[in-house]
């Protein structure tokens, strides 16, 4: 079915555009329920105007369910939430806590759950800019972007090229140049940013083969970073090329197959609230009547009849969409877990291994969104702070120091209970008393779950404390005669 309701938009691709932009266009529109847009019949029309009957592939949905945007949903609330947003980690204090407050004043938390999102198609890049000295992000999406990497560094960037088609009326009310005869012709439009600049074409048009792009030099920027201001992230592993493996790709048939059936049982159960009346009259034998509501007269020879339909039908296609449901879900790897037949409370354990697939996938995210995504974004940050001086919240934020490594401290999948965090507490008493861990290392283990963002002031204060009660507490001296 999806090939079939994709096969218009694979015959009308602009093939100036790779492949690669067709797909990404195609799996944002799965992802935001918009990928029947471009067919215009009703459901509920079954025929056209010359009488012709159109196959169902070419209707509308009258349900869109939108089931790759539940999993999407699901996936990126165990990476970004509030309760999952990794901590920073850093020997150098003065580091970690800039890039903390760094985190809180450009809304990183926000900034990453809507690349996670967008990137389930594949691929998405998150853009820093620097405009008087403060930080800014920007989540941009691929379908139109091109990384260069070194050859000798294949995982550093050279730069990034954007380039995508624009009518010339578009252009013309951003103020460019553009002659009256061309306003509906199509433009070039293109930007590169590099380890120097930010550099802005002026627009071309795509008709003129052999045009040569001139510098737009008014809206060319030079940021002079030294490193491409970019992070480009792959979602998932078994993709192809630049672009990661689409975080719902295998369930998208099914998800298809849903929004129909759903359709079929929505429009069975209205046929069923009003069937069509049939008239047997031998006097006029095609007489048919549409509904059920008047009153009848026939000859004696006659009759009328319902042409009404088991409602079974309904309860066997709600069953068969929960199994779809379950299958799209398993394949996938996303939630399958019904809240109807978790009767109690589940310990975070619990939980985990109820989730376990979910956990899985977004085990995987984290790797791509968190040590390829958010911690490319820390370093970036500290390395314009050695170029520029950057401000947050109005405060200079200083050089930051590259001599540490800086690592990100995930919590855990699920909240522990009052039972998990007494066991917990257990365990790790155990383990310092006996010197198998160090007390820093049991206070980072449980910093998550008591919200400590800083261990150092934390183990600080837990010294202080020690000695306030030492303070408190009698001193007896006992003298022994012999």
């Amino acid at each position: 079915m999806f090939k079939s309701i994709i096969k218009p938009l694979q015959d009308q691709r602009d093939k100036d555009y790779p492949e690669r932009s067709f797909w990404i266009d195609i799996y944002t529109r799965v992802l935001e329920g918009e990928i029947y847009d471009h067919l215009v019949n009703p459901f509920h029309v079954e025929y056209n105007t010359t009488n012709e009957y159109i196959p169902i592939h070419k209707r509308i949905p009258s349900v869109i369910y939108g089931l790759p945007e539940i999993i999407v949903n699901d996936s990126v609330s165990m990476l970004f939430s509030e309760a999952h947003f990794p901590e920073i980690d850093c020997k150098d204090e003065p580091t970690r806590d800039a890039l903390q407050e760094v985190i809180k004043s450009c809304r990183l938390n926000q900034l990453m759950i809507e690349a996670a999102r967008a990137g389930s198609v594949g691929s998405i890049a998150i853009l820093m800019q620097v405009l008087s000295n403060r930080l800014y992000f920007k989540v941009l999406s691929t379908q139109y972007l091109t990384p260069v990497y070194d050859r000798n560094a294949p995982d550093t960037l050279i730069k990034v090229v954007e380039k995508y088609k624009v009518k010339g009326h578009d252009l013309k009310e951003l103020d460019y140049p553009i002659a009256d005869e061309n306003l509906n012709s199509w433009h070039w439009v293109k930007r590169e940013w590099d380890a120097n600049a930010e550099t802005v074409y002026l627009p071309w048009l795509v008709s003129n083969k052999e045009a040569v792009p001139q510098v737009d030099s008014k809206k060319t920027v030079q940021h002079r970073l030294g490193f491409v201001p970019m992070v480009w992230i792959k979602n998932l592993p078994g993709g192809k090329g630049i672009d990661g493996r689409c975080t719902f790709k295998s369930a998208i048939d099914i998800a298809i197959e849903i929004d129909y059936q759903l359709s079929m049982a929505g429009r069975a159960l209205k046929y069923s609230a009003d069937p069509k009346l049939v008239i047997k009259n031998p006097a006029n034998p095609n007489q048919t009547i549409e509904g059920s509501g008047n009153a009848l007269i026939v000859e004696s020879d006659g009759g009328a009849e319902l042409l009404e339909i088991n409602g079974k039908a309904a309860d066997a296609v709600i069953q068969y969409v929960r199994a779809l449901r379950e299958m799209g879900l398993e394949a996938v790897r996303g939630n399958r877990v019904n809240a109807d037949k978790v009767a109690v409370a589940q310990s975070g354990k619990a939980m985990e291994m109820l989730n376990q697939a979910l956990v899985w996938l977004s085990d995987e995210l984290r790797i791509s969104y968190g040590e390829c995504g958010l911690l490319d974004l820390l370093k970036m940050i500290i390395n314009a702070s050695k170029k520029l001086k950057l401000q947050v919240d109005g405060k200079p934020l200083g050089e930051l120091n590259d001599s540490e490594k800086v690592t990100l401290r995930w919590p855990q999948w699920y909240p522990p209970t009052s039972h998990d965090k007494q066991s917990d507490a257990t365990t790790l008493k155990v383990l310092s008393d006996s010197g198998h861990i160090s007390q820093e290392t049991a206070v980072k283990t449980i910093a998550a779950n008591y919200d400590i963002e800083d261990v150092s002031k934390e183990l600080q204060q837990i010294e202080a404390d020690a000695k306030k009660l030492a303070a408190m507490q009698p001193k007896v001296t006992e003298t022994i005669q012999a």
